[in-house]
């Protein structure tokens, strides 16, 4: 099986968030190749594919087509040794490939596990916006799954649960004046600088799940105020992110934001998306950690697992994508890594029936 090969392929039909039908209409016509018609169920440009009733625990490998935008210098699809060069080379078409071969390779039917695989579009995009949500509206059993892997890059640990994530917009009222006489007016900006203050005197505030350590921040990520350089500005507002623990509930963080921000500001959450709980006791995540031979990890980012726990669905964060080069202006991939991940997720789905699931 080569898996280079085919990640080389997958990265050759540009998919960037928004633009995922090409690469949706590959997928579904190697799906009909290697599922009958009624296992392959497409809502846009997302498939879900597999037995849909099937007394076997369930386990989905699941994938997003999108990557970021393109960098303006390119990063050309090519292999070069054992790297795999490209948009989306780690992020994640290396793992798209590994899902695939899986499915080439292995005996579906004599599997101890109904072998689910999920292929989903505007991952990289708003919450609301994925492709998963009318996935899972289409095909609702997927809340029976026992396991799921999100196979985002994780440099080939798994990673366990996720942090949630919100934006906020942070608004200062000012007056306009004249920049000669700031003192007939209000400087919306300089308003601004107790809470930025604070917010840059914030550390990191670590929170265990279990064996695991997560890290909750706060951030000003993008701002913009004034009218003209001679005009104290009457208005400013940045982008406030805050990164929370699993565990804490989209309500308690907004609580948290406007503790921060009291009464100096307006505050309008923009973008919420909940935490991913560890699901450290679930047989098939001690199994893949077993494989893997490597400690598992606390994923210190947001990822799907948070929408598939919301659903009441165990999930882990695992694939041979480095982290290090996800959305990089030449990202890269390993194509030992891609043969690694294979091998390990071969030998779990291989595993002996899960009684103690039953």
């Amino acid at each position: 099986m080569n898996l280079g090969a085919r990640a080389l392929e997958l990265l050759s039909i540009p998919s960037v968030i928004g633009h995922e039908g090409a690469l949706a209409d590959f997928v579904e016509a190697w799906a009909r190749r290697h599922f009958r018609d009624d296992e392959v169920v497409r809502v846009s440009h997302s498939l879900c594919l597999g037995h849909r009733d099937d007394p076997r625990p369930s386990v989905a490998l699941v994938g997003h087509l999108d990557t970021v935008p393109a960098h303006p210098e390119g990063n050309p699809p090519r292999l070069e040794g054992d790297r795999l060069h490209g948009l989306g080379a780690s992020d994640m078409k290396g793992s798209l490939a590994v899902m695939m071969a899986l499915v080439e390779t292995l005996d579906l039917a004599t599997l101890p596990v109904n072998l689910r695989l999920v292929f989903y579009e505007r991952e990289e995009g708003p919450f609301l916006q994925s492709g998963l949500g009318p996935l899972f509206e289409r095909v609702p059993e997927l809340a029976k799954l026992h396991f799921a892997i999100a196979m985002e890059p994780t440099d080939g640990a798994v990673q366990v649960g996720c942090v949630g994530t919100l934006h906020a917009t942070v608004r200062f009222e000012g007056v306009a004046a004249h920049s000669a006489r700031p003192w007939q007016g209000r400087n919306a900006i300089h308003a601004a600088g107790p809470v930025l203050t604070a917010l840059g005197a914030r550390q990191r505030h670590e929170v265990k799940v279990g064996e695991h350590a997560f890290y909750e921040v706060m951030s000003a990520t993008t701002a913009s105020g004034g009218r003209a350089r001679n005009v104290v500005p009457d208005a400013f507002e940045f982008n406030l992110n805050y990164r929370f623990a699993p565990g804490k509930s989209l309500e308690t963080a907004q609580a948290d934001v406007r503790a921060l921000v009291g009464d100096q500001a307006s505050v309008t959450f923009t973008d919420l998306a909940p935490s991913g709980r560890v699901c450290d006791d679930n047989p098939l995540y001690q199994r893949l950690v077993a494989r893997t031979g490597r400690a598992p990890e606390a994923k210190q980012a947001w990822t799907d697992v948070a929408r598939f726990s919301e659903w009441g669905v165990d999930a882990v964060n695992y694939g041979p994508g480095e982290t290090a080069q996800a959305h990089q202006r030449h990202e890269s991939a390993s194509v030992k890594a891609l043969d690694e991940a294979f091998e390990v997720l071969a030998a779990v789905l291989r595993g002996e029936a899960l009684v103690e699931m039953q």
